[in-house]
């Protein structure tokens, strides 16, 4: 049965969005928060520069390699995946995960301390959870879009009949 071939724009224009905003904050917090924390709103939100050579929150600090490899991976898939997704809300999900995924994946490429090893800038602190990010925060709403999608049954790929 063959698939329908309906254009993967929204994929695209969401992962490039995530990933420009992405940079941008983390440009800005490089320059801006490199010396002193700023409270934006009292002890609830304060912006403080962190280098993280882990996953998403700080999670499995060290294996900055394996996170830029199963990045690599993810964009693979999801390129390779995007114009089969028939699906508006699974297109957008799909975008959200693979700006996420290129907003960290070029930090690991192209931040010190090495190729493939990079830190990832962290710069979004709030009271009991890990100092975060856009592209972390892009890729746990496309969890919560995944999860939402599949308990509705909404298939990312719908056969055409």
């Amino acid at each position: 049965m063959r698939q329908r071939q309906l254009p993967s724009r929204l994929i695209w224009v969401t992962a490039w969005c995530i990933w420009l905003f992405d940079f941008a904050t983390k440009q800005w917090a490089v320059s801006a928060l490199a010396t002193t924390p700023v409270k934006v709103l009292g002890d609830f939100l304060t912006l403080t520069l962190v280098r993280n050579s882990g996953a998403a929150f700080s999670f499995a600090t060290g294996f900055a390699i394996v996170f830029a490899l199963l990045s690599l991976a993810v964009v693979i898939g999801v390129t390779y995946y995007s114009t089969r997704i028939s699906s508006r809300g699974w297109q957008a999900t799909a975008g959200l995960l693979l700006g996420g995924v290129l907003g960290n994946l070029t930090d690991r490429i192209f931040r010190e301390p090495s190729f493939l090893s990079g830190n990832v800038i962290d710069w979004i602190q709030i009271p009991n959870w890990p100092v975060f990010n856009i592209a972390d925060s892009a890729i746990v709403v496309a969890a919560f879009l995944a999860f939402y999608l599949t308990m509705r049954n909404i298939p990312p790929i719908t056969p055409v009949r």
